[in-house]
């Protein structure tokens, strides 16, 4: 500073680095929402993805029972290792979790106790909101993700 002069400058920098810090935060916390809710729909795909090879599974546990009588699994384990046959038959290689909650999935039963499929225990509203066709010939449809059952429908029952 030379004498004599004031120094009118004096705080611009630290006005600019606030201005900076502030966009800069702005930005992370838009880049941080796009990535919450990418992450989300990939969890909401893959929940897609584990359902219709529970939905799978399920329909050919049934198909394949033996004795003619179709015949719905009474645990989920059963999909593992289906204990029906001499062999070992396996309609899924594990039990998959729910993507979204990384809980296992909530079985879905029939008014005899059976499983007919499963569905996820959250209560979060989904961002899908058009109905699903299944692979095994049901659909998901709901606002929730509990809501969206992945059930097998044989062929010829509504």
């Amino acid at each position: 500073m030379r004498a004599g002069r004031p120094h009118r400058a004096a705080g611009f920098t630290y006005v600019v680095m606030l201005a900076a810090l502030a966009i800069f935060g702005v930005g992370l916390a838009a880049l941080g929402q796009t990535w919450s809710e990418a992450s989300r729909r990939e969890r909401e795909q893959e929940l897609l993805q584990v359902g219709a090879a529970y939905a799978t599974a399920i329909a050919a546990y049934h198909r394949l029972s033996p004795g003619g009588t179709p015949r719905y699994p009474l645990s989920l384990d059963e999909l593992v290792d289906d204990r029906r046959f001499v062999g070992t038959v396996r309609h899924l290689r594990r039990l998959y979790l729910d993507p979204v909650t990384r809980s296992p999935l909530e079985p879905v039963r029939d008014r005899a106790g059976l499983i007919v499929g499963v569905r996820s225990v959250s209560t979060v509203r989904a961002l899908r909101r058009m109905p699903y066709q299944l692979p095994s010939g049901g659909h998901i449809d709901g606002e929730r993700y509990m809501d969206w059952q992945f059930v097998y429908v044989p062929s010829g029952l509504p």
